[in-house]
């Protein structure tokens, strides 16, 4: 019997890549590419809980479910964080900017 590759594994580890590379577009975009990596690593897990000797690798499954995990990690966090940014400053004065201006003034007089 020959080895085999876990099918899922190669695209679990560019997910979790991506989903790090891409936290700075608001969060949104690399969180459901961490989400599917995770999906396709519990599909993958199963089928190698069912005969580990089958297949050879592994490590890189794990490799891109940790990476999964940060990338979501980042992601949360990133997107707390423009959530708290549009708090701060309102959906209105991002399209103003005189009106930005005048509330990024107030709030390092605030800060003060």
């Amino acid at each position: 019997m020959e080895n085999q590759k876990l099918p899922n594994a190669t695209a679990v580890l560019v997910l979790g890549i991506l989903s790090i590379l891409t936290c700075c577009c608001y969060g949104l975009f690399g969180m459901i590419l961490a989400i599917v990596g995770l999906y396709l690593t519990h599909k993958d897990l199963i089928l190698y809980n069912g005969s580990p000797d089958k297949f050879i690798n592994f490590s890189q499954l794990n490799t891109g479910k940790i990476l999964c995990i940060i990338g979501i990690v980042l992601n949360a966090i990133t997107l707390l964080y423009f959530i708290w940014i549009i708090k701060m400053i309102g959906l209105d004065a991002l399209q103003d900017p005189a009106l930005l201006q005048e509330r990024l003034q107030h709030l390092q007089d605030m800060a003060r």
